[in-house]
């Protein structure tokens, strides 16, 4: 099928952001889509399958609308996610996955964080309607990262008084011993995409404000034994390298007026050879747990550089023909 759309009135700004560089915009989509996709001027000609060139297509409408300012390859590839491209789903999303999208809005210093896949807008609605919620999936997912705008606005609108971040301190070939300095300094690495995350949702002045005032905690695992977390947005990240032991301690430890957000990528545990991820045990013992959600990403979900995608889905298969 061929498609073809003339933008009018003709704005070479926008056509030149909409393209990018030596047109490599267009190059992506045709290269996720499997379309052929080419220009003179203002006018566009899309060529393949039926359904693919009416998603090029309205993806191409989609980003000339936001090409005020240029577009970059980041934008393209988290609209291609976004309108399920990255999913091998040709067809745009439907209505009421946008509105349900659009229906959650979060309060931090990001206007434009949204739930871009089906999973990730499950994910936000599990988070908001559960008191447990767990995310399990690959690199890439954004499963850290929206827990923690998901705290950052329960502790904006004042729905919790408190925001607690904890990893396991475990090491994947590295030792703790052999990093300078004390305790904290040795497990802040650990705990470093905690930070960039608050800061990117925040900003540094308030971060450092919100620490001052007891308001935000990073923690390793180990340090929340013996205590009830009241009225709490607590989020346990790399989850997978807890112990099941571990792990029903942080959960027992959830008190009145608390979230618990659980993530973890079960493909990448670094746990003694024999020993047991404790997400692994969680998600096997309390899936009939009323109360308590769980999502499932996959590589389709994969919002950064594509080519972490096409890693996971390597991977993958290569665990399956091991398996076989």
């Amino acid at each position: 099928m061929i498609l073809r759309h003339s933008f009018e009135p003709p704005d070479n700004a926008r056509l030149a952001h909409l393209c990018g560089s030596v047109d490599e915009h267009l190059r992506r989509i045709e290269e996720v889509l499997d379309v052929s996709v080419s220009r003179r001027n203002e006018f566009f000609r899309v060529e393949g399958a039926k359904p693919r060139a009416q998603h090029a297509m309205a993806l191409l409408q989609a980003l000339y609308a936001q090409a005020d300012q240029p577009i970059t390859a980041e934008q393209v590839q988290l609209a291609l996610v976004q309108s399920g491209a990255a999913a091998d789903a040709p067809a745009a999303p439907a209505a009421s996955d946008a509105n349900a999208s659009d229906a959650i809005e979060l309060r931090t210093r990001r206007s434009d964080l949204v739930g871009r896949t089906r999973n990730q807008r499950t994910y936000l609605r599990n988070i908001l309607d559960h008191d447990i919620t767990f995310g399990i999936g690959p690199a890439g997912t954004g499963k850290t990262f929206l827990a923690v705008a998901c705290a950052v606005d329960a502790l904006e609108r004042s729905a919790v008084q408190r925001i607690i971040l904890t990893r396991p301190a475990v090491e994947a070939g590295e030792r703790l011993g052999f990093l300078p300095g004390d305790l904290a300094q040795k497990v802040d690495p650990y705990l470093r995409p905690l930070y960039d995350a608050l800061y990117d949702l925040m900003g540094n002045d308030k971060v450092g404000k919100a620490f001052e005032k007891g308001l935000l905690e990073i923690a390793p695992l180990a340090f929340m034994r013996g205590r009830t977390l009241n009225h709490a947005f607590v989020i346990l990240d790399e989850a997978q390298n807890s112990t099941a032991e571990q792990m029903k301690m942080f959960l027992t430890r959830i008190g009145f007026g608390s979230k618990a957000v659980v993530t973890g990528d079960v493909s990448q545990i670094d746990l003694p050879r024999g020993t047991e991820s404790g997400l692994i045990d969680a998600e096997r013992i309390l899936r009939r747990v009323r109360g308590i959600a769980t999502t499932h990403f996959t590589s389709a979900d994969v919002v950064r550089h594509p080519l972490v995608a096409r890693i996971v889905e390597a991977y993958d298969a290569a665990r399956s023909d091991e398996q076989a």
